[in-house]
């Protein structure tokens, strides 16, 4: 696959990370998120995988997310960063202007599947 159709593959799972109702089925989220997965947050915390699965299951899906800015950079073969900007897009409460989001991604076995994960709060508009 290349390039431009790898960023457009993960765009969308990004975005279903954190659009899906994981609730339905708990045991796609093995597909989607490495064994030694990591993430640190907009907060500078840094979570397990368990956290953050606990964060999927129990999160808010009727929130919706637009990300924007999207690219990625392959590191070496099967390792790619994506890094964009995500913002809610449904919810009139929030004052957070988003934030700028990094991953990783390795292609294992036969699909992609998030390493790293961090978020950086957005400050500016």
């Amino acid at each position: 696959m290349e390039l431009q159709g790898i960023a457009g593959h993960i765009k969308q799972r990004e975005l279903e990370l954190l659009q899906t109702d994981w609730r339905a089925n708990p045991a796609l989220i093995d597909d989607w998120l490495s064994a030694d997965f990591e993430e640190i947050g907009s907060d500078g915390q840094v979570s397990q995988r368990v956290d953050v699965v606990n964060w999927l299951l129990n999160k808010d899906n009727a929130t919706q997310w637009s990300l924007t800015d999207f690219r990625i950079k392959a590191l070496t073969d099967g390792w790619i960063m994506a890094i964009y900007s995500v913002k809610k897009i449904n919810d009139p409460s929030s004052t957070s202007k988003g934030s700028i989001r990094t991953s990783i991604w390795q292609y294992q076995g036969n699909h992609w599947k998030m390493v790293f994960h961090q978020a950086t709060q957005r400050l500016e508009t």
